[in-house]
This record gives structure tokens, sequence and C-alpha cells, in this order.
């Protein structure tokens, strides 16, 4: 399984803006918490993180979104983070075996992200993330003498 980015959804009321996407992951949830929930994670394929509690209330910095408070903590479920630039929530659901769905949500002020520039990240993550390992008991076969590994 590959990972994949639904069609994105937008909506408006009055001047807030709401983005909702569906991330499907070729990892667990666990591997795909620590992308989305540590400074290492998100600056990886989002933005750099100058601070960031990982606990309710707790305080969060981003470089290009501002600063804030984490306004959602399920370990290894949901991180919702408000800051100057809206509220971004990662809500992580099992899915098969190995992998996972990441619905997110950004909720805005005036201009904001564009669906096109989520889109671009969430591909990033997928690659940073790569292919999900095959299941037990079928790992690729030790490659012939002479071919290339």
């Amino acid at each position: 399984m590959s990972g994949s980015i639904e069609q994105g959804t937008s909506q408006t009321h009055g001047n807030t803006h709401i983005l909702h996407f569906l991330v499907r992951l070729p990892r667990t949830m666990e591997e795909v918490w620590t992308a989305v929930a540590t400074p290492a994670g998100l600056a990886g394929w989002f933005t750099a993180v100058d601070v960031l509690e990982p606990r309710l209330d707790g305080e969060v910095a981003f470089r290009e979104l501002g600063a804030g408070r984490v306004t959602a903590w399920d370990v290894d479920r949901v991180a919702e983070y408000t800051v100057a630039g809206g509220r971004l929530r990662f809500h992580l659901e099992r899915e098969r075996q190995s992998g996972c769905v990441l619905r997110f949500t950004h909720e805005f002020q005036g201009e904001g992200q564009s669906e096109a520039a989520w889109r671009t990240r969430f591909e990033r993550l997928i690659g940073n993330l790569g292919s999900a390992p095959p299941p037990p008991g079928q790992e690729p076969a030790e490659p012939l003498p002479g071919q290339y590994t």
C-alpha cells in the first residue's frame, strides 16, 4: 500500500475558511504520530518548530504559522494546534493492519494556506514515511547472483 491524498474540501463561513484532507498512509498510527506531533517529525515535511510542549495547553511555535497553544492532545490519535495562522488538527485512525488515515483540518481567518500548498506538504509526508514494509513472511527474496541490489 502506498500513501494517497483524497480530494481536499474547502468551506467558507464569513471570514473563516476550513480545509479538510483525508490522507491514507502506509504506516502505523504510532509511526505517523511522530511525524505530526514532534518537532523533528513536523520539520521533515511541514515547517520548523521552535517550541512544542507535547500536552494539552502546551506552548507551540511554528516558523510558518506563528505561536499559540496545543488545544487537543490524545497521544497517538489527536494533535491540535491553535496558532496565529489558525487551527491545525491531525486526527489519526487505524486502517488495516499496517496503515492509518490522517484526517486533517486547517481552520483560519482571511487569507491563508491554499489547498495546493497542503497537498504538496502531504505528498512530502508520504515520501518521508516511505513505502510500507512487507508483511512478515513476505520479505523480498535474496537477489540471484548477477542481479543488482
